[in-house]
């Protein structure tokens, strides 16, 4: 490929370490979930009920760039498992209000390891950490 089409080579595309990197991780994350019994997308669902233990439907869907289609389903599987319970609002019933059980905190406990394992598995100085989340959420600023 001569230099007209540089910018088509997949070594100099940033979209392709992104992607792989992306499916890597999630790759290092199935089998510690997995004992958990969470995939990962459940798994950062449970993550912002641990912080906020209430949130709106809304909410969960902005802070994790996911859609209500399926953020739906998510929430039905944790319901099942005991872990959230789900509410309409009773001031709007627009609104899903969906809250933290004990049996969904408890299992925070659990996963307290989860994000150290991963941490040693890519073996990032604190500042190669620092950059990397610092230039990432540079990106997903830009789509806000």
């Amino acid at each position: 490929m001569n230099d007209k089409y540089a910018s088509l080579r997949l070594k100099n595309q940033l979209c392709f370490p992104l992607y792989a990197v992306s499916n890597l991780i999630t790759r290092k994350y199935k089998p510690l979930l997995d004992e958990l019994d969470l995939t990962y997308t459940q798994y950062i669902v449970m993550m912002v009920l641990w912080e906020e233990k209430q949130v709106n439907e809304k909410f969960l869907c902005e802070t994790l760039c996911l859609k209500s289609n399926t953020v739906a389903p998510l929430l039905k599987k944790l319901e099942e498992k005991g872990y959230v319970r789900k509410e309409r609002d009773s001031s709007d019933e627009r609104n899903l209000v969906i809250t933290l059980t004990e049996t969904g905190d408890a299992l925070k406990d659990q996963a307290l390891c989860v994000p150290e394992c991963i941490a040693r598995e890519f073996d990032l100085t604190p500042e190669e950490a620092a950059m990397l989340y610092q230039t990432l959420y540079k990106m997903l600023e830009k789509d806000k």
